[in-house]
């Protein structure tokens, strides 16, 4: 139940999510895909979740993980941190401060420290999800989000369609062929059309200045 609730709120936040049930299926998916952020439960059947963690670190995966784990499990919180885990949630947990802390880890993984992101005109803020240029609000549809919030956090690198197309859409989810292409359409017509600009055969930039 807690999973189903999770999955269903991080979807509606505007996240790609892939949500697995034990240790051996969660280390699978973590040799296979390049995730942003790990949110992993400790007491996972088949392959405990500190199980699980130590494997990713071990490959020198440097993805941020957030571990679930009980209020009174202190021992295993303080294991989990030494084992490479960046933060903790205590369950039952509060859903505000769940997504509080994921916007953090991935700010940190970004190597950013402000909580507002700004290029030129525009600025996003990822906890609100208020876009504003010039000063003004702007409303973008929560894939048009997902596909400016990475590109916005980093402005000059280059993301492939590839990349891009993961933060829209899980694993069961069917990926329209221009899904891409589409939403970013729709950002420049809403904030500029400089604002994103193709490299071409490589994939789409927020260019430096």
């Amino acid at each position: 139940m807690i999973g189903e609730q999770l999955l269903e709120l991080l979807r509606a936040e505007g996240y790609a999510v892939d949500w697995v049930r034990d240790g051996e299926l969660a280390d699978t998916a973590l040799q296979t895909e390049p995730y942003d952020l790990v949110l992993l439960d400790l007491g996972l059947p088949k392959r405990d979740g500190m199980s699980v963690l130590r494997a990713l670190r071990a490959r020198k995966q440097a993805m941020p993980v957030l571990i679930a784990t009980a209020r009174d499990a202190v021992e295993q919180r303080i294991a989990g941190l030494d084992a490479g885990a960046d933060d903790y949630v205590l369950k039952p947990f509060e859903l505000h401060e769940l997504l509080a802390r994921i916007r953090a880890l991935l700010r940190r993984a970004q190597g950013r420290a402000e909580p507002i992101y700004s290029h030129k005109n525009v600025s996003i803020n990822p906890a609100s999800r208020e876009v504003l240029l010039e000063g003004k609000p702007v409303t973008l549809s929560s894939r048009e989000w997902a596909v400016l919030e990475p590109l916005l956090a980093r402005p000059g690198l280059v993301l492939s369609r590839q990349q891009l197309e993961d933060k829209l859409y899980s694993w069961k989810e069917e990926i329209s062929s221009n899904a891409v292409e589409v939403y970013i359409h729709g950002i420049r017509k809403k904030l500029g059309a400089g604002l994103i600009e193709n490299v071409r055969g490589v994939g789409y930039r927020v260019p430096r200045e």
